[in-house]
């Protein structure tokens, strides 16, 4: 059974920073190589680029609960959420994205 796990990949667990801007600050978060990945497919399939994912994450992390006290774990369960239902969750946040733009276009005009 855990051969399966142990035999993965080491690459996957394997730690990676990136550098990135959150609230015009320029920091780094490290998560292991394979979130990473994910959170790349993620930002890719919602029309960003990874940098604008996290910034959006981040602004709306920040909005919601008034801080973001540890961004790399909120990253890593974002995953986890993402992994266990792909196409709902990606479903509702294309439908709140749609929604957010529609709501600045009205807000130009």
């Amino acid at each position: 059974m855990c051969t399966i796990f142990a035999g993965q990949d080491c690459t996957n667990y394997e730690m990676q920073s990136r550098s990135i801007r959150l609230g015009g600050h320029s920091t780094s978060v490290r998560l292991e190589r394979k979130f990473w990945q994910i959170i790349d497919h993620i930002a890719s399939s919602q029309g960003m680029n990874t940098g604008k994912f996290l910034t959006t994450l981040y602004d709306e992390a920040l909005d919601i609960n008034g801080d973001v006290n540890n961004f790399a774990s909120l990253l890593r369960c974002s995953c986890i959420l993402y992994l266990s239902e792909p196409h709902g969750v990606l479903d509702l946040a294309n439908a709140e994205l749609c929604e957010r733009e529609a709501k600045q276009k009205a807000s130009l005009r």
